[in-house]
């Protein structure tokens, strides 16, 4: 009998909302192209502008600022070359679809460094800001994919009001679990993303503040006012939207619930586990941690044959299992940064899928090497 896995990699991709797969099937059952002017693709038109709403709703925005993508990787490649900004800054621990950015297209002396738990150094910033040609561009995750900490989003933005820099906030990971509004951020560009809250992959949104420049540097069929062209993915759209409305409308009491799983798996590790992140706020459903002397692939590879689905870190690199950039940005020594392990819980979890991940994990623990053994 195939044993049902104990699914613990919400920050990878969530499972689909079953109403948001109802909705996906109605509007795939409807078809259409939304730029058709019979009444097939008026109904489709009319499903995706709603879904705009939805998310334009959900993050206070007006929906003409809401620019629909394939996801929050091309969102924010819309955003980094729609800015038109003399330079970027990013954070040493921003996603690669940032960070590979900013170290290839851009300088690399732009990194601004964080601290042991993952915060962005500020006085650094400013340094960086100060000394920028103008106008720059400050990328800054709301919260860490692997590590799940908050970043201090409004002191970064009073920084860059300061500069006349614009900055962009990735809230690809705390979207419809933190409250999440760009107007409270001070952004100029907001990017979420559809499969992380329970919505279908392959959409995603770039969310512009008023008057925030953006040039189009892509031609096509003029979707999206002109900003991103190519055929909008209806169905994929019309699931994100439900998915948003039901994060929402449960937001406040499912943080609590997450934050309480999160807690409860943190309290029974082993004693010598290390929680990468524990003293800065952090997402409530994530835990990033290591066990000295057990390695991150073979770990992942023994809790998957338990019947338990966790990460190593970042899942955007073809599957590979690889040292953690952010950790190494934290300070963390590579022998402990190998060992590294996320956990990240979602509105499937539920207490007893704690208590089984970590009796899985007491039994893989116990075979590592005893510390400081001779070999």
């Amino acid at each position: 009998m195939t044993r049902t896995p104990i699914y613990c990699d919400y920050n990878a991709g969530a499972p689909i909302r079953a109403e948001a797969a109802v909705a996906m099937s109605r509007a795939l059952a409807l078809g259409g192209n939304p730029s058709s002017v019979h009444g097939v693709g008026r109904r489709m038109r009319a499903m995706i502008e709603d879904a705009r709403e939805t998310i334009a709703r959900a993050v206070d925005a007006s929906a003409e600022n809401v620019v629909f993508a394939s996801g929050a990787t091309e969102a924010l490649h819309l955003a980094l070359a729609g800015a038109g900004a003399a330079a970027l800054i990013v954070s040493a621990v921003e996603h690669d679809a940032v960070f590979e950015h900013a170290s290839k297209a851009m300088r690399a002396d732009r990194i601004a460094p964080v601290d042991a738990d993952g915060v962005i150094d500020l006085n650094a910033l400013a340094r960086l800001l100060a000394d920028a040609p103008k106008p720059a561009l400050a990328a800054l995750q709301l919260a860490n994919n692997e590590t799940g900490v908050i970043q201090p989003v409004a002191r970064v933005a009073a920084l860059c009001r300061e500069h006349g820099a614009l900055l962009l906030v990735d809230a690809a990971q705390a979207f419809g679990r933190i409250p999440v509004g760009i107007a409270d951020l001070d952004a100029s560009y907001l990017v979420v993303s559809s499969h992380k809250l329970g919505g279908p992959p392959g959409a995603g949104a770039l969310v512009l503040a008023p008057g925030a420049p953006f040039a189009t540097t892509r031609f096509g069929g003029g979707q999206e006012r002109g900003r991103r062209p190519g055929t909008e993915n209806g169905p994929a759209l019309v699931g994100f939207a439900v998915a948003v409305e039901w994060a929402l409308k449960e937001l406040v009491a499912e943080s609590a619930r997450l934050a309480s799983l999160r807690d409860r798996f943190e309290a029974g590790l082993p004693p010598d586990a290390v929680v990468f992140g524990a003293r800065a706020r952090r997402l409530p459903n994530t835990s990033n941690f290591a066990l000295p002397g057990l390695n991150a692939e073979t770990a992942v590879i023994a809790m998957d044959l338990e019947g338990v689905a966790i990460s190593s870190g970042a899942a955007c690199s073809s599957g590979k299992v690889r040292s953690s950039r952010v950790l190494a940005a934290m300070g963390v020594l590579p022998e402990l940064a190998k060992a590294a392990l996320r956990v990240s819980f979602g509105h499937e979890s539920q207490p007893s899928d704690v208590d089984e991940v970590l009796h899985a994990l007491s039994k893989i623990a116990a075979r590592r090497p005893v510390q400081g053994a001779a070999a």
